[in-house]
């Protein structure tokens, strides 16, 4: 079939390899997948079959450690711990990838040196002397020259248990993301004063010495990608630079990132996959939905002027047309992460032009990066069966059955999606005239616009399934016991906490805003700097209001453990950095005037002038049918924010659990 996305399906040949597409699964952690021996676990090796029935041309693994003296042993797959058992691990899965005729690639990496979280610590080392990068107490010694040439004979070694148990190739991880490799690479981390310090081709050495070692174990023709970022955005240790922002940069910039690649690709790397940003500027590496889509095009393109391999770009590259977009010009090989965890199938759904079938990814973080940070493997947080295909699948009812579903947010559509898919008559009942819930209002900025996708996805896979949906209908006991169902679910959500401030001043909820519902003037005090009081005031800034957020509590979002950490830290810095935004933390809003509220922290009472009080202090559970459910004769569930209020994520979750199991 000929579509306008026909480029995205041509192949490419890299040496002697061919891949049949420009796509590429992009590499994502690891943690918890690994087994016993240091191999692929079985949800790991379903993980990566999946995506190469989807249709991806080449899948590059998660980093697997090349050694475990750093890291400890099992949390992440290792070649080097056991290779034999290794082999038999992963020969297999390659196999089945290579059916679907696809290619894969093993990641290596030596390791996250003062970028590692504090938990994953085994060895706390640095190419010079460093402190951590999430607590500063945690100092990072100096690797000894026995060390680094241990590592590279490690990262040789590994690419040859790679080569044999048929991978196609090995990417090294990384000048990339200020992990070990990239620390090396950067002044700012590295002031050695041997032969892997000094001037840039010093700081390189480790990584060329990787990757000439390689070449001349496995063969010229074997090929070795690098993970590779152009650019750090730091403005100092911990701090990094919005898009836009005048900054002075103390990572790598753009001319020492040309002139690394270009002494990297002389040094015999293949391929050069390419992003921007490090530890210090997490957000970049791990774009939250508040970067725009594609957002790095300008590098791809920078490092194709610069080189003769091919490039591989990611980057929110979620919408065809912007794949389109970066293969004229900005790279070679289109890379998808998240997207490819909400849907393995999205290459062959964009090929066949059933581009309304792909479940869209957030950009949330909270069912991938966000796990992993808790040391849980990778997962996602719309599809509850992402690296779990096989166990956690769904399978046909034994028993077809007509089930009511009362409530269409997302829980409600979830639980809908499921049990028709797998054989169960379902009627969809939602009280308002719109599917969608809370994420609707959470759903109108423009950088949340793949929350409303996903309410459009659902919308087209209930109806495509069957699902008998009613809107504008109130369900109560009586027409429960008047249908025919066999069992119900109650998905009836959350209102929003509505505290008593008087009648003075104009008043709302974010949620009556959002929706267009209430008016606001310009000057508004947001009561609540969770993430829906932050969203919202960002919101309203970028339209040019005046908005000042107070807090109780001494940071937003629940500070840097409330949300995934690089979402929590770009919305930080976007708050800070627009003048139209006061936040206000540990502190009480007092007394809501006619024009002003009294604010009061540690240093006592202001009064701040305000024309709008707009409240986001949070949702309280709607479960009154649940309640008067107790008794009825046939099986009632309540999931979602209506058994308790959670997340997306929390309550697509919820709903899969308790729909697969029906």
């Amino acid at each position: 079939m000929k579509t306008k996305f026909n480029k995205i399906f041509e192949p490419i040949t890299i040496g002697r390899m061919t891949i049949k597409n420009r796509t590429s699964m992009a590499p994502m952690g690891l943690v918890c997948y690994s087994d016993a021996n240091g191999g692929f676990n079985d949800e790991a090796q379903n993980y990566y079959i999946e995506r190469a029935k989807g249709g991806v041309g080449l899948i590059v693994t998660g980093i697997c450690c090349v050694n475990y003296d750093e890291l400890p042993e099992q949390a992440l797959p290792c070649p080097t711990h056991n290779p034999l058992m290794f082999c038999k691990s992963t020969a297999q899965m390659v196999e089945k990838i290579h059916a679907h005729d696809a290619k894969i690639f093993l990641q290596l990496t030596g390791g996250l040196g003062r970028s590692a979280m504090p938990a994953f610590i085994k060895k706390a080392v640095a190419p010079s002397e460093n402190s951590n990068r999430f607590d500063p107490s945690i100092s990072h010694r100096e690797m000894t020259k026995e060390e680094i040439e241990k590592l590279i004979q490690d990262f040789i070694q590994s690419a040859a248990i790679a080569q044999k148990s048929g991978f196609d190739g090995v990417e090294i991880h990384a000048v990339h993301e200020g992990y070990l490799l990239d620390q090396f690479a950067l002044s700012i981390f590295n002031k050695r004063t041997d032969e892997y310090g000094g001037d840039l081709h010093g700081r390189l050495k480790v990584a060329t010495d990787i990757v000439k070692g390689i070449k001349a174990v496995c063969g010229a023709d074997f090929p070795v990608s690098l993970r590779f970022s152009v650019k750090s955005f730091m403005k100092g240790i911990r701090q990094g630079a919005l898009p836009g922002e005048e900054f002075i940069e103390v990572g790598k910039d753009y001319d020492e990132g040309i002139e690394s690649a270009k002494i990297l690709v002389d040094a015999g790397y293949d391929i050069l996959n390419v992003d921007a940003g490090t530890y210090d500027s997490w957000y970049w590496n791990h774009p939250p939905m508040y970067f725009e889509k594609g957002m790095y095009r300008e590098f791809g393109r920078i490092v194709k002027k610069a080189v003769d391999v091919p490039v591989i770009l990611a980057g929110r590259m979620d919408d065809p047309e912007i794949a389109i977009d970066a293969l004229n010009g900005c790279c070679d090989i289109v890379s998808y992460g998240r997207p490819l965890l909400a849907d393995a199938h999205l290459v062959n759904k964009i090929k066949t032009n059933n581009l309304e079938d792909i479940r869209p990814c957030l950009s949330c973080h909270d069912g991938c990066m966000g796990r992993i940070a808790h040391g849980l493997p990778l997962s996602c947080a719309v599809n509850p069966a992402c690296g779990r295909e096989v166990k956690y699948g769904l399978t046909p009812a034994a028993e077809k059955k007509n089930i009511l579903i009362v409530g269409g947010g997302v829980a409600g559509l979830e639980s809908a999606r499921v049990c028709a898919a797998r054989g169960h008559k379902v009627e969809l009942v939602e009280a308002s005239g719109q599917l969608g819930g809370n994420i609707i209002p959470g759903g109108v900025p423009d950088f949340k616009e793949d929350d409303h996708a996903l309410i459009k996805w659902y919308e087209n896979q209930l109806a495509k399934l069957g699902v008998a949906v009613k809107k504008n209908t109130k369900v109560d006991r009586a027409y429960i016991e008047n249908s025919d169902a066999d069992a119900v679910i109650t998905a009836t959500g959350s209102k929003p906490i509505k505290p008593n401030f008087g009648d003075k001043n104009h008043i709302c909820t974010a949620n009556d805003v959002l929706n267009g519902e209430c008016e606001f003037g310009e000057k508004i005090a947001v009561v609540g700097g969770g993430l829906v009081g932050c969203e919202t005031a960002l919101w309203l800034a970028q339209k040019g209001k005046n908005v000042c957020i107070v807090e109780m509590m001494p940071d937003i979002a629940g500070g840097p453990h409330g949300i995934p950490f690089m979402n929590y830290d770009m919305l930080k810095d976007l708050l800070a950095a627009n003048d139209n935004i006061d936040v206000y933390c540990n502190t009480k809003l007092m007394q809501v005037n006619d024009n002003s509220v009294i604010l009061e922290d540690e240093n006592g009472t202001k009064e701040v002038e305000v024309d709008t009080v707009i409240t986001a202090i949070g949702y309280r559970s709607e479960n009154t049918l649940q309640k008067e459910l107790q008794d009825i004769a046939i099986p009632v569930y309540n999931i979602g924010d209506s058994r308790e209020v959670k997340n997306i994520m929390n309550a697509i979750w919820d709903a899969y659990e308790v729909a697969k199991n029906i």
